[in-house]
């Protein structure tokens, strides 16, 4: 049985996983009951890569810093979508 326009429709959210370049891109939408979007979250792969850096440069001194920073390819930005 199809629901018409009128019909009431629940509020829904849907995810998205997938691979990049720099690692696992992930979506989250959410719609409100009248299908409106509600809320969005885009989730960058630098998100999950940040906590790996302390431990990879333990052993590291401050001036070469910069070249393994960069070896991770990490955006400043994307971390905060």
């Amino acid at each position: 049985m199809s629901k018409g326009p009128d019909a009431a429709q629940e509020a829904s959210a849907g995810l998205g996983i997938v691979e990049g370049w720099r690692g696992t891109i992930v979506h989250r939408v959410e719609l409100d009951a009248a299908g409106t979007v509600s809320r969005v979250k885009v989730v960058d792969p630098s998100f999950f890569n940040w906590p790996a850096i302390g431990p990879a440069l333990t052993d590291t001194i401050v001036p070469d810093f910069p070249l393994a920073n960069k070896s991770f390819n990490q955006s400043y930005a994307g971390n905060d979508l």
